[in-house]
């Protein structure tokens, strides 16, 4: 079904990729207004919609650059709001959006805001931040960000890709080429050399820019509300597994291996869950035989389950987050801490 779905979508994915091709070109031709800052900027974007892990890379980049003033500008997807916000004890993820959230609870130190201009942004931030990080901004080129780390999950590069909307790509993969850093996340790692020649062959990046490959690191589970410690290991549970992330299929393979079984309730990225969502998963739960039993989710997802009209149903139950985090390839770490490291430390304010 969805192979015919996408032969009969073929034709608007051509159009939309034409569209694509002439708004590059009119900012490449400057007929369209890039904008340059006097500041490091630093975008982490994608080709791919969805599921390349820009949110644990933005956070492992601000452990990378602890010591500077750092103010992370998102677009706040799915909020309810619209315009300039900074993030405060009173947001939510209603008001900014749930990975902003999970920003500024996790950081102390680091200035979080969303705006959908992210030039506007950017100069209400500027004059008091050494550093600004643009949460998935590579095709918002009216910003020129001095150092663009472009991210590719490892199965994105196994397999041919369709642009929007038949398939997943939201411009034409060779436009790569704008970025000075490549990161392969979600690698099985240790990659042997053939499926790393295999990837470089397919993000055939320039001499000038750099390629590393990375995984996934999994964390200790975090009860959402109150819930005693679980541990891992102990592979006796039944998990029941709540997600509203672009790939959850990572996840749901590291818990397989660690579970008696897990139940997925499955839902679209940012999904804005509601009674009837939390309801089926309550009951699901309630009626399963197991004693042993937990309901795990992610860290995103868990942001927009603490919201007054979720909390109430899920107080009293065994709720716990997954956070993660990215590990870089030992033999890439060094060369990709240096090339930001470098790029921030060398850049010299105008005037």
């Amino acid at each position: 079904m969805i192979k015919y779905l996408r032969f009969l979508l073929f034709p608007v994915s051509i159009l939309y990729g034409f569209i694509i091709l002439i708004r590059n070109k009119m900012y490449d031709w400057n007929m369209l207004r890039s904008h340059q800052f006097d500041l490091p900027v630093i975008c982490v974007g994608n080709l791919v919609l969805g599921g390349a892990g820009k949110t644990p890379t933005t956070e492992y980049i601000v452990r990378l650059l602890n010591g500077y003033r750092i103010a992370i500008l998102s677009r706040g997807y799915g909020r309810k709001t619209k315009g300039y916000l900074l993030a405060d004890n009173n947001a939510t993820a209603e008001t900014i959006g749930d990975e902003p959230l999970q920003y500024y609870q996790k950081f102390d130190d680091v200035t979080v805001a969303v705006c959908e201009d992210r030039v506007y942004g950017i100069n209400q931030l500027k004059e008091d931040h050494d550093v600004i990080l643009l949460d998935d901004a590579y095709q918002h080129r009216a910003v020129k960000a001095g150092f663009n780390l472009l991210l590719f999950d490892y199965a994105s590069t196994r397999k041919f890709q369709f642009m929007l909307p038949a398939g997943n790509l939201r411009e034409p993969w060779s436009n790569y080429d704008r970025a000075q850093a490549v990161l392969i996340t979600k690698t099985p790692l240790p990659l042997n050399m053939m499926d790393q020649i295999e990837v470089r062959k397919k993000v055939d990046t320039r001499i000038d820019q750099r390629i590393s490959f990375s995984e996934i690191i999994y964390g200790d589970l975090v009860p959402v509300f109150s819930a005693p410690i679980v541990e891992l290991e102990d592979q006796s549970y039944d998990m029941f597994l709540l997600t509203g992330i672009a790939n959850p299929k990572p996840l749901v393979s590291y818990l397989e291996k660690i579970s008696k079984s897990v139940f997925h309730f499955k839902h679209p990225d940012h999904h804005n869950f509601n009674e009837q969502d939390i309801n089926q998963l309550i009951n699901a739960f309630n009626n399963h035989p197991a004693k042993q039993k937990i309901i795990i989710t992610t860290e995103k997802d868990a942001k927009r389950l603490i919201g007054e009209n979720l909390k109430d149903l899920l107080l009293n139950l065994p709720l716990y987050y997954l956070p993660i985090e990215i590990a870089i390839a030992p033999k890439d770490k060094f060369t990709f801490d240096q090339n930001i490291l470098e790029y921030v430390a060398s850049y010299k304010r105008i005037g």
